[in-house]
């Protein structure tokens, strides 16, 4: 909340006041406004009029009026981000405590241990406050390794651990963010955040070459510091860089691991840049390419065999074991006996060990969706192994070994997947290759039909749930269409996607976009670049309506074409509500043209177009069953019904396959059938139609609409079907629809049982 001028004139007549001899009572009384009115700044995050506030302090120090911390915190963060700012600076400086700004986690822990920490550290503390440049130079890390001698890198790393585990909880000292725009609880102080960066600097120096722990609050602090905000954006970048920057400080596997499991999973340009040159400068001192380091970065996590830890912990022993993307760690009693959770003398007598097993169990399961989202990806890397070094970092790699296992592989050409203790064919034929046997991961595309039907049934049969779509992913062909236009396709085109969801998938799939904001500017397309085959694909949207967030940016796009470049020509781009993109060449330049989508090898043209329909297929507002009445102003009513309800995707079409096979498995498979773009389903109130692309449901005998929200959990079936691959929470979605309608008389929700029995 700025000062308004109103409250100018009530300061210059509180320092009338004040600095009049007029009555002792008198001048009470006005230090009192004066003190409420501090108090009052300090449940500001800052103060627009920086003058005014200077004002302020000035009356304050003058009359003697101490100033709350809480206030300090204003000027401070106001000094950070504000404009003209000079007077307020010179205000503030001298005011030397707190040292750290109260109202943090964190902040607020460091405040209260200063007092007894001993010698050395309120001037480590005031050292960490100097890391005001983009990395710590050589002069900066040698007085802070100086200051850690005296306070002990021991003792310094268990209290920093300490502390980096509150960073980013909720604030102790709530603030009104005024004029800001968004939820300034969730922001980092600005000024905290410069001592949190000289602290985490230092850690490295503190700490062994190969500290599990400390390399896993680096990665937490980065993601942590990278969460988005409403109107913010990542809370703050300068932390999650100064995070990473210190994991590429430290020696050993877990650093590495940590590096390389973020390089898979961050998305914030500046940071994964950062991730990705530290891995790139681990490749070129171990004398490898990235991608080896990537494969040996991995850990086992004290793993024995693939997705097993046994571990004696005094009388019980702790069993972890990996199953599909979920870990459990399980007790084995001394009777025997396996529980659910550490039995209480072995968590009295043994809690540094029940502790790491439990942290361990998280780091499994972060590093196998990591794992599992790198495997996806070598599709387009065209990654090729030897077998003797496949084994080793794969089939038989203790965690990555549960991914390997479940995925089919061509062995010198022989597609096998590993099964009862062997690689072997679709028709269960063992294979023995010789440990120079060329490995590359199998694709469906240019596969015999016979061969990718049989692989899915023999999965199925066995009961094998992929950790992403392989088997069953789905090949994008050529249309007739494709062919007329020759260099662009249409497919995805004209659809109405929600802008942020579309920008974290395609940023999650290795595309580079841009946020359209509702300003006079340009925009490149979205766009994937795909060095290994010299091409670059784009995909056109743009954005539309005149709803947006609070920062300006469209809360929607339209899409448009596909089309694929050479990668080094010029990118297209567009003005702001114009949906023209055009070639913008510099002097020297060239325009280069589209190339020819029958050029395009296949594989790519099938893995771009999976992901335009993966967009659209999970951004689009016809899924949301919320949107019956076509959203804002009813404007996208006719899009919503063509998209709810109409022709199936190639995703779409892939679910209706499955869901042949699996429906009669079904306990209510009775009730259900397969009927062009739907699963039909009979309850004993109505008849039921659920879309196959959208899950949206119709009613007979009107096609009334059934709007029924899914809960936002990954297992929506409960468990209840086997499901041949991870990912694609739609078809959960459809399943438990049909499962909840077959039995409609059982239904309590009263907003559905109102509309089936309306």
């Amino acid at each position: 909340m700025p000062i308004a001028s109103g409250d100018t004139q009530y300061l210059e007549i509180l320092a009338s006041r004040l600095m009049s001899r007029q009555s002792p009572e008198q001048r009470r009384a006005a230090a009192t406004d004066l003190r409420r009115f501090l108090e009052h700044m300090g449940g500001l995050w800052t103060c627009w009029d920086c003058e005014d506030f200077a004002a302020l302090l000035k009356f304050a120090l003058q009359s003697g009026v101490p100033v709350p911390a809480a206030t300090v915190a204003t000027a401070r963060r106001s000094v950070l981000t504000g404009y003209h700012t000079g007077e307020l600076n010179a205000v503030t400086v001298p005011l030397e405590r707190p040292v750290l700004n109260p109202g943090e986690a964190w902040a607020d822990a460091v405040l209260d241990a200063l007092p007894a920490a001993g010698e050395g550290w309120s001037e480590l503390l005031a050292h960490a406050l100097t890391a005001t440049t983009g990395k710590p130079t050589a002069r900066w890390t040698n007085r802070g390794r100086a200051l850690l001698a005296e306070v002990g890198a021991a003792g310094y790393r268990e209290r920093v651990l300490g502390w980096l585990a509150m960073v980013g909880r909720p604030r102790t000292l709530p603030v009104e963010g005024g004029y800001w725009g968004y939820d300034v609880g969730q922001a980092y102080d600005p000024f905290n955040a410069t001592a949190l960066r000289g602290l985490v600097w230092l850690l490295p120096s503190a700490t062994g070459d190969d500290d599990a722990d400390v390399a896993r609050a680096l990665a937490a602090l980065v993601e942590t510091s990278l969460r988005k905000v409403a109107g913010l954006g990542p809370r703050n970048p300068k932390i999650a860089n100064a995070a990473v920057h210190a994991l590429a400080e430290l020696d050993g596997e877990h650093a590495l691991a940590q590096l390389a499991r973020l390089a898979s999973r961050i998305t914030y340009k500046g940071t994964l840049n950062q991730l990705n040159a530290a891995l790139d400068r681990r490749a070129a001192a171990l004398g490898l390419s990235r991608d080896e380091v990537e494969e040996l970065a991995v850990p086992t996590y004290g793993l024995s065999e693939v997705g097993l830890r046994q571990e004696s912990v005094g009388e019980t022993t702790a069993e972890l074991t990996i199953t599909g993307p979920t870990v459990q760690v399980a007790w084995r009693t001394a009777a025997g006996r396996m529980v659910k959770s550490a039995p209480a003398a072995t968590r009295r007598d043994h809690p540094d060990e029940v502790r790491d097993l439990k942290a361990a169990a998280k780091d499994v399961e972060k590093m196998l969706a990591a794992q599992a989202e790198r495997l996806d990806r070598q599709f387009l890397a065209q990654r090729t192994w030897s077998y003797g070094s496949w084994r080793l970092r794969y089939l038989n790699h203790p965690l990555v070994g549960t991914l390997a296992r479940r995925l089919i592989w061509l062995v010198d050409g022989a597609a096998c997947c590993w099964s009862d203790g062997a690689l072997r064919t679709v028709d269960d034929t063992p294979v023995c290759p010789a440990d120079d046997a060329v490995v590359t991961l199998w694709h469906p595309i240019g596969r015999p039909v016979d061969e990718v039907v049989a692989w899915r049934v023999r999965l199925e049969r066995h009961a094998v749930v992929q950790p992403f779509k392989q088997a069953h992913r789905e090949v994008y062909l050529l249309t007739a269409a494709e062919e007329q236009t020759g260099v662009y396709s249409n497919r995805f085109a004209a659809h109405v996607l929600r802008q942020h969801q579309f920008h974290a998938l395609a940023a999650v799939r290795g595309w580079r976009n841009k946020l359209r904001l509702m300003v006079d500017d340009t925009y490149p397309p979205a766009t994937r670049e795909l060095p290994g085959w010299g091409l670059r694909a784009e995909f056109w949207v743009e954005g539309i309506g005149d709803e947006t967030t609070g920062t300006g940016s469209y809360l929607r796009l339209s899409t448009d074409q596909v089309r694929f470049y050479p990668i080094q020509a010029p990118e297209n781009s567009t003005q702001a509500g114009e949906g023209r993109y055009t070639q913008w060449v510099q002097v020297g330049e060239r325009h280069v043209d589209p190339l020819p989508l029958h050029r395009i090898p296949p594989l790519v043209f099938s893995e771009v177009m999976r992901d335009v329909d993966l967009f659209v297929g999970v951004a689009s507002v016809g899924n949301d069953p919320t949107w019956q009445d076509g959203g804002p102003a009813g404007r996208y009513q006719e899009y919503w019904q063509s998209y709810s309800f109409g022709e199936l995707s190639a995703t779409a079409e892939t679910r209706r396959d499955l869901l042949a096979r699996l429906v009669p498995r079904l306990a209510v498979a009775d009730r259900c059938a397969l009927d062009g773009r739907f699963l039909t389903v009979r309850g004993d109130l109505r008849t039921y139609k659920i879309h196959l692309g959208s899950g949206n449901i119709l009613m007979t005998p009107n096609d009334q609409y059934l709007c029924i929200v899914p809960k936002q959990t990954i297992d929506t079936t409960g468990g209840q079907v086997f499901l041949p691959f991870e990912g694609d929470r739609m078809l959960g979605v459809i399943l438990s629809k049909a499962m909840l309608l077959a039995k409609d008389t059982a239904i309590t929700d009263p907003t559905i049982v109102s509309q089936i029995r309306r």
